[in-house]
């Protein structure tokens, strides 16, 4: 069996979107306070050994319990949230990644359901129902085929809400061909294959410069009038900084940037995902050369250049 994931752009009205800021912040709760309890245990006892998720479970029943809100939540998606910080340890302690952090709401956003006694079904081509928020309206160049295991939602910075469904199918092994190519990555051709084949850069971002620029400029300005502003608290009689969330235009001009930066993202990776699936379905054997690309970054005169590539 194989694993194969869905994204999707869901739609929700203003209740399901209320009642999904309200799990994301359980989620994010839930993950701070289990990853303080490790921290805090490991300096009271050096020796105490670390908590796995079905350790932090057990918890979750005492935390619920002091915490009766957290019960409003989608139960699975806190269960997540400790499997997630149990993995992320895990992943620490073998050197692949670093010392888990603290999550904040300045940020993206997600949480992950688990599908039990078909709580996530799709409905038809554009409605999914899904755990505490019902049928909900999604668009997708594809639906997903196979039995549902689980489903993430994310908020980006960008205030769109996506969904991805991971669901468990037959394996289907592609014909082999008996080809097999090299190829060098390159700025003026993605990639240069060995039989003569140049697949070119297309610069995206070059369609939305200037509307990018002018939302930039209009960010950065309303970033530092919004940092000067002041505003009279009423109940301690003194002056007191407001909110950035206070602030509606530099809001305005925050979403715009990420808006434009996330379609410059996707049309990018659109591109990358069709010529990979192209040249996977081509050639059994692919042979592409090492390259130090954080070395490379470090030459400002090519980083834009090779962060566009997306090597």
């Amino acid at each position: 069996m194989v694993l194969k994931a869905v994204k999707m752009r869901i739609y929700p009205n203003s209740e399901q979107r209320d009642r999904l800021m309200q799990t994301f912040g359980c989620a994010r709760f839930v993950w701070n306070q289990m990853l303080n309890m490790q921290i805090e245990r490991r300096k009271n006892n050096p020796d105490a050994k670390f908590v796995n998720a079905f350790g932090m479970n057990n918890l979750l029943k005492r935390l619920k319990e002091e915490y009766p809100w957290l019960k409003q939540a989608e139960s699975t998606s806190l269960q997540s949230a400790n499997r997630n910080l149990a993995d992320a340890f895990q992943r620490f302690f073998k050197g692949q990644n670093k010392f888990p952090h603290f999550k904040s709401r300045k940020y993206a956003q997600s949480y992950n359901s688990k599908c039990v006694n078909h709580n996530i079904k799709v409905i038809d081509n554009h409605h999914i129902k899904l755990p505490k928020l019902g049928v909900v309206y999604f668009r997708s160049g594809r639906l997903p085929q196979g039995k549902i295991k689980n489903v993430t939602v994310r908020l980006t910075v960008a205030n769109q809400y996506y969904i991805t469904v991971l669901t468990e199918c037959e394996n289907q092994t592609l014909a082999k061909t008996g080809k097999r190519v090299g190829g060098d990555l390159g700025l003026k051709s993605l990639l240069n294959l060995s039989d003569g084949y140049k697949e070119p850069i297309h610069h995206f971002e070059d369609k939305y410069r200037k509307k990018l620029h002018h939302w930039e400029k209009l960010r950065s300005r309303r970033y530092l009038l919004a940092k000067q502003a002041i505003s009279w608290d009423y109940h301690n009689k003194v002056l007191a900084p407001r909110q950035l969330d206070d602030f509606k235009n530099y809001q305005k001009a925050r979403v715009m940037v990420a808006k434009y930066r996330q379609k410059i993202a996707n049309q990018r990776l659109d591109q990358l995902q069709k010529f990979t699936t192209k040249l996977v379905k081509q050639y059994d054997i692919i042979v592409l050369e090492k390259l130090n690309i954080k070395g490379m970054l470090k030459n400002h005169k090519l980083a834009r250049a090779i962060t566009n590539a997306s090597w």
